[in-house]
């Protein structure tokens, strides 16, 4: 499987389900676990586990199976491990308190700050 169709799957999966401030970061260059992050919000417990059942169908029907799946119980927030791609399905409040997208973005900012430059 193209990672392109894994991440459309993706895409598609939070969208067909109203997910809420959808994030895609690419990490390739910060981890070595996984290539991209996605980050979402759903505004209840059902939502937020509806959310992450449809991103692990449309993974599955694209041919992808999830090497891990944490969090569904709670809804508080979803970690869906689809290898080259991890899934956050949070509340916005579990979202706000973490801030994942200030941690990973922050990383990537550091790291082009590093790159030396060519003269």
């Amino acid at each position: 499987m193209q990672i392109e169709d894994l991440i459309k799957a993706v895409e598609d999966a939070l969208d067909e389900l109203k997910a809420k401030d959808v994030v895609r970061i690419d990490v390739r260059e910060l981890t070595g676990v996984t290539d991209y992050m996605f980050i979402a919000s759903g505004n209840s417990n059902r939502q937020v586990s509806a959310l992450a059942d449809n991103v692990i169908e449309k993974a599955k029907a694209a041919g992808a199976r999830p090497l891990g799946v944490e969090g569904k119980d709670s809804g508080e927030w979803v970690l869906v491990d689809l290898g080259d791609i991890v899934v956050h399905v949070m509340q916005p409040a579990t979202r706000q308190f973490y801030d994942l997208e200030r941690l990973w973005q922050s990383a990537e900012s550091r790291r082009a700050q590093q790159q030396p430059t060519a003269e």
